[in-house]
């Protein structure tokens, strides 16, 4: 009798990196087109409106750049931190207490000079992202508890906080509304374009990306860091601190998502919501293995992400087809993703019983 099992690979295939997204995305197609036939219309026609219209207008175009924005800051969080072995599943909190410090800060700034503003409100978000992943961070290097368990733990928390702050002492007083007061003109993003939503976020989010990637890439931190990521034991053996390395990329990780919420505050929302972000922390994970882990890769999935969000309103408008299209899409990828990823590790063998 001939069984089939996983094989671990003693080295994934060199052209592993560039076929995943692409057998990714083809694999996506062909499993969300169903959805496509069920509301009764061609698959062609929804993936037209989906990933070709967005690239139509410059509107439509500068929408894609702003729906990038957020994915890029949480992207690369996560990232950094699978990267180094550290499976930060907490970017959507870590989000929302960098977006708390924003709109709190962003209150008490008025009549300050801007960029004084804008400095100190992108480090209070930092600030803040980084310590509500010390906690998951500090339970794994110092006890061994699993971080995917804390850090996934800890989003809904973060939500409740939230939650807690606008139907409490942060809701408007003027509205009534479940939202905390306008933060100061001198805390709001400028916007790159006239009469475009496109801001300063956008920049902020692209310099991490190329710091990150530098650092990674070009240093001996980075370094240490892929080697704890590949072999915590081998690197132990090389001398590497890996606790060290672990909490400096968790903490690096949070920080970055942080930054999240305080480019949705200053640049979109100008005051914290609990709408704030429909996923933006779980969609970094998409983007992050989508793009392979890599810097430039979650730059090319981010807009790719972004393509997909501005055409699904596109094909809902124009196409009977649900509203959810983009998400369903996303989703898909995820575990698509996740599963390509592992026969980058392992490659079906047949046994015999």
């Amino acid at each position: 009798m001939t069984l089939v099992r996983l094989q671990q690979r003693a080295a994934p295939p060199r052209a592993f990196a560039l076929t995943l997204p692409l057998a990714a995305v083809a694999v996506t197609f062909l499993l969300t087109a169903g959805i496509v036939l069920a509301a009764g219309e061609s698959p062609f026609a929804a993936y037209d409106e989906l990933f070709v219209t967005p690239f139509s207008s410059e509107y439509r175009l500068v929408e894609v750049l702003v729906s990038a924005t957020p994915l890029l800051f949480t992207g690369a969080a996560v990232a950094i931190a699978f990267g180094a072995g550290y499976w930060n599943i907490g970017a959507e909190g870590q989000l929302y207490f960098g977006a708390i410090a924003a709109a709190w800060l962003g209150t008490h700034v008025s009549g300050w000079p801007r960029p004084v503003a804008l400095l100190l409100i992108v480090a209070a978000g930092a600030i803040a992202g980084a310590l509500w992943a010390l906690v998951p961070a500090l339970l794994r290097v110092r006890l061994g508890i699993d971080e995917v368990v804390t850090t996934l733990l800890l989003n809904p928390v973060a939500l409740l906080i939230v939650s807690g702050l606008l139907n409490g002492p942060w809701r408007d007083p003027v509205t009534r509304f479940p939202e905390s007061p306008r933060i100061g003109e001198e805390a709001e993003f400028p916007q790159l374009l006239d009469r475009q939503r496109l801001h300063l976020g956008f920049l902020i989010a692209l310099a991490v990306i190329a710091v990150a990637w530098f650092v990674l890439a070009r240093t001996p931190t980075g370094l240490r860091m892929r080697v704890v990521g590949l072999s915590p034991h081998a690197a132990r053996f090389a001398g590497v601190r890996v606790e060290r390395t672990l909490l400096a990329a968790a903490l690096v990780s949070g920080a970055v998502a942080g930054l999240a919420g305080v480019s949705e505050v200053g640049g979109i929302q100008y005051r914290l919501t609990e709408g704030l972000s429909p996923g933006f922390g779980y969609t970094g994970i998409v983007v992050a293995t989508l793009g392979g882990l890599t810097m430039i890769g979650v730059a090319i999935a981010a807009f790719f992400l972004g393509v997909v969000d501005v055409g699904a309103g596109s094909a809902s408008r124009a196409l009977d087809v649900p509203s959810q299209l983009g998400q369903v899409v996303v989703a898909v990828l995820l575990l698509v993703t996740v599963a390509l990823l592992v026969l980058r590790r392992y490659r079906v063998a047949r046994a015999s019983a």
